[in-house]
């Protein structure tokens, strides 16, 4: 059964690379995808995380952001479940 949750996992990328990457993630996303979950980690700075925060909560396919208790984590709601 597909849960309509994608992750999405940014270890080891730079930030150009993370962009591509989600931007590929919400192009693919179909109609039974209502959440990508972007891992991003939180040990190692906050670039990903601040770069994911700013530039995906106003996209246009992006409901909002929920962001959870892990801090490594951060969630594209694209459409109420």
């Amino acid at each position: 059964m597909d849960s309509g949750i994608r992750e999405l996992d940014l270890h080891g990328m730079n930030v150009c690379q993370a962009r591509a990457a989600v931007d590929a993630a919400l192009r693919r996303a179909g109609g039974g995808t209502y959440r990508i979950r972007v891992i991003h980690g939180f040990s190692r700075g906050t670039a990903l995380r601040d770069m994911i925060r700013r530039e995906y909560a106003r996209h246009p396919k992006v409901l909002r952001l929920e962001i959870g208790l892990n801090p490594g984590e951060t969630d594209l709601v694209l459409r109420e479940f």
